[in-house]
């Protein structure tokens, strides 16, 4: 178990990353380009078809240029409590499965996301591959920018 600044990173099976995070709120989609990715990271494609069954393509770009693709398919919508979506990196193998879920309580939202993928093996390699820091300064970039809203 990994607690990233306010990220909590837990292996609980074999197979899964959980990621969880504690927000005043989470609201507008189309904030995603504000605040997806790690600092000095841009989202330069965001393409979103919030349905079941759309699809989703992210592109990130570091600040040396590199871009990192990842695209998926969403499963489950049930606003404002529940998404589950497959992601899969154009550079890396395995498609994984993303469970996220938001509990309201006391004017706070909780985001817990549950990454399950294909073996342990992939999941070790996510982990080696520094993945909670990018996520936790991703999430603390959504803190800053809903402490401004």
């Amino acid at each position: 178990m990994k607690n990233t600044g306010t990220l909590k990173v837990t292996t609980p099976t074999e197979r899964e990353i959980v990621l969880t995070r504690v927000f005043d709120a989470l609201t507008k989609p189309e904030l995603l380009k504000r605040w997806f990715g790690p600092r000095g990271w841009s989202l330069v494609v965001c393409e979103v078809d919030l349905k079941v069954g759309g699809t989703w393509r992210f592109v990130v770009r570091g600040p040396d240029g590199t871009d990192m693709g990842m695209r998926g398919v969403y499963r489950v919508i049930v606003p404002p409590e529940r998404l589950v979506h497959t992601e899969t990196f154009d550079d890396f193998p395995g498609e994984s499965l993303v469970t996220t879920v938001l509990i309201e309580r006391g004017g706070k939202t909780t985001l817990t996301a549950t990454v399950l993928y294909p073996s342990q093996e992939i999941r070790d390699a996510v982990i080696k591959s520094g993945m909670e820091h990018g996520a936790a300064e991703s999430h603390d970039k959504l803190a800053e920018l809903l402490d401004k809203a």
